[in-house]
């Protein structure tokens, strides 16, 4: 068993890319605010004492920050893994704000985060998000038992759909066991 501390990105700034209207994947881009900024480096600080062995970031701007400011404080190198991506909500990648995103997330909740049976919407599912965000964390954490932790910087929904926990701040950290692993 290994322990695997999931890191929620810090806060991220959307202003640029909501002034240039880039839709879709490109607010992917979004760095962190200078409060998202504090909030990586007092993750950092918390992970500091955990002993791990192994860093994984999603590729997304702001998480690639948050695990900037984790790998100087420990000294770990940052691995990027692309199933920690977050939850798409709209698989055409054609969003246009965050607005938009937030009826998806609506809609998201209401089905109770899959399809309803016989239906397809534009978003992915909870299952969908889960089985790869796991099978990433269990090849991650392979061969680690008892030689440290794994420190995974990610999203909410991808910690939502490990954890089950519906809410995770910027910058909070959620620690499970390898075992907990769907």
């Amino acid at each position: 068993m290994t322990a695997i501390y999931l890191v929620r990105h810090g806060e991220a700034d959307y202003g640029l890319i909501h002034k240039r209207r880039w839709p879709g994947k490109l607010a992917d881009l979004a760095p962190l605010t200078a409060r998202g900024a504090e909030q990586a480096a007092a993750a950092a600080d918390q992970l500091a004492k955990v002993g791990a062995v192994r860093l994984l970031s999603s590729p997304f701007t702001r998480t690639m920050q948050t695990a900037s400011a984790v790998s100087c404080r420990i000294g770990l190198v940052i691995e990027v893994e692309l199933d920690l991506h977050e939850w798409l909500p709209d698989d055409t990648f054609r969003w246009h704000d965050l607005a938009e995103v937030r009826e998806l997330v609506a809609e998201f909740d209401s089905c109770g985060g899959e399809w309803p049976p016989g239906e397809r919407r534009v978003w992915e599912p909870l299952s969908s998000v889960r089985r790869r965000a796991s099978a990433a964390l269990s090849r991650a954490a392979d061969g680690l038992a008892g030689s440290g932790s794994l420190i995974a910087v990610c999203h909410e929904m991808v910690i939502r759909s490990v954890t089950g926990d519906v809410k995770t701040r910027p910058g909070q950290v959620r620690c499970i066991d390898s075992s907990q692993l769907p």
